[in-house]
């Protein structure tokens, strides 16, 4: 099990370290309905990656048997092709990055956050843990490491578990920590939205290059 949550982990905090859902949940947190939007959007968050983890881990388990020793061709072809998905992410994140003096844009869906509803939050919660191109990319990942195990039924619990508690991390700490000491937290949430716009691009291109090029790295050695 310990060698399964070590090629999960970096997964985990790719999921964890993506701003949008971050800059998200930090607009949630400073609008009118803080306490009831950010909750459901947290919860949306949660059940989002764990139902992406689960169902392709539950898919893994269609992969033919082989002997632990043996090479593993399918997932080796599966993980090169979510490495390279990952590394031409990070390319157009890259590109995408706002030019010195230029204000990074948002989704424009952000300028309605004031007037969402806790069902819509949760909605956009699991929208963007589960169907998120970039977080679906490494949910695959994680659920063939997890699903390729030869562990009990019990311990793949306990792994789902722990790499969602990593991923929802940096949703889940400023939503706990807002709900709280609110007043505490307003100038230091808006602070750390601001320069997660601006960074947004820079971070994830990062991030999805060092991933991927680590998917990759799983890839050749299954074979």
């Amino acid at each position: 099990m310990g060698a399964v949550i070590g090629e999960i982990l970096p997964l985990a905090l790719g999921i964890a370290i993506s701003p949008i859902p971050i800059i998200a949940a930090i607009l949630m947190l400073l609008s009118p309905k803080a306490r009831v939007t950010s909750v459901g959007f947290l919860l949306g968050w949660v059940i989002g990656i764990i139902v992406a983890v689960t169902v392709f881990a539950l898919l893994s388990a269609i992969l033919p048997e082989v002997d632990p020793d043996e090479a593993k061709p399918i997932q080796g072809v599966v993980q090169l092709l979510l490495g390279a998905g990952l590394l031409l992410l990070a390319f157009r994140q890259w590109r995408g990055r706002p030019k010195p003096g230029e204000t990074a844009a948002l989704p424009k869906w952000m300028q309605a956050i004031d007037k969402i509803t806790f069902i819509v939050a949760f909605g956009l919660g699991f929208l963007l843990s589960a169907l998120n191109p970039k977080n679906l990319i490494m949910a695959v990942g994680a659920g063939l490491d997890v699903g390729g195990a030869e562990m009990s039924t019990g311990s793949i619990v306990l792994v789902i578990a722990i790499f969602t508690l990593i991923a929802a991390s940096t949703v889940l700490v400023p939503v706990v920590g807002y709900l709280i000491a609110a007043d505490k937290l307003r100038g230091p949430l808006d602070a750390l939205r601001g320069w997660l716009a601006n960074e947004n691009a820079v971070i994830m291109a990062i991030l999805l290059l060092v991933i991927g090029v680590s998917m990759i790295g799983k890839g050749i050695g299954s074979f």
